[in-house]
């Protein structure tokens, strides 16, 4: 049985989830209803809002449970620091709670100073730890670390699942994450016709080993540089893909907001 909300027999829009998007942050939630209608407006119907920093959990939550959106809690790299590690202590007890349905942003970041890679390593290795002992999934984050990021998922023996947000890489490299029961977020780096490498493997993965996100109010699509990515984009994002795998719109979206929901525990 389709889990993908009906649709009235006039409404041929195909039905999204955003499985990325900081709605939290300053450059969205000032008009963060602004936002989801406008999202809603065409098909976006599901968000998954990842936290980036212990300060943002609580917030989160209050907001979860006023819009409904899915949530993760953890510490992305970029704030990787002996405050942020020492408030990862904390997480469990709000992690636990059943309107968290993930743990992250999480992962590692290279492309940083080398000097934050041991302490990034910690973080992310609790966190990891944590998300198998409450038994949810997470959402990664890797910039220059795809290896590194399979390693510690290997030694931790890992089996959750979840988003390697922003996949940027090879077949290869792909297929390395969904072996180990990830699936692969697809943005609007397959709008850019210099993403050759990354545009070619998605034509190749299979259908349901992909989700949709924005990354918002990041990662701009093509034409839309300097501008404020939203939710609402996320059409444009389906389009672009559709191109690329030559499939119709409707079947992709149907399998990929699937995908996405049975990710999340709810």
């Amino acid at each position: 049985m389709s889990i993908i909300p009906p649709l009235q027999a006039a409404d041929t829009r195909p039905v999204l989830f955003d499985s990325h998007c900081h709605l939290d942050l300053p450059e969205l939630l000032p008009q963060l209803e602004l936002h989801l209608a406008n999202a809603k407006a065409v098909g976006v119907e599901g968000f998954l809002v990842p936290a980036v920093q212990s300060s943002a959990w609580l917030p989160l939550l209050a907001l979860k449970r006023h819009y409904g959106f899915y949530i993760a809690l953890g510490v992305h790299p970029w704030w990787a620091s002996q405050l942020q590690f020492d408030a990862l202590q904390g997480l469990e007890a709000l992690a636990a709670l059943p309107e968290v349905n993930a743990i992250g942003e999480i992962g590692l970041d290279f492309a940083l100073d080398e000097q934050s890679f041991a302490l990034q390593r910690q973080c992310f290795e609790l966190q990891l730890q944590l998300a198998a002992k409450l038994k949810k999934p997470v959402v990664l984050h890797h910039r220059k670390s795809q290896n590194e990021l399979l390693q510690v998922i290997k030694q931790q023996q890992f089996r959750q699942g979840g988003i390697l947000h922003a996949f940027s890489g090879s077949f290869a490299q792909g297929k390395a994450f969904i072996d180990m029961g990830f699936k692969l977020g697809i943005g609007g780096t397959i709008t850019y016709e210099r993403a050759e490498k990354t545009r070619k493997a998605v034509k190749q993965f299979p259908l349901d080993a992909l989700v949709l996100e924005t990354d918002s109010p990041s990662m701009p699509l093509n034409g839309f540089q300097g501008q404020i990515n939203t939710p609402a984009q996320l059409p444009l994002v389906l389009k672009a893909l559709a191109e690329l795998r030559g499939e119709n719109q409707q079947k992709i979206a149907q399998v990929l907001f699937n995908t996405t929901i049975q990710l999340f525990p709810t």
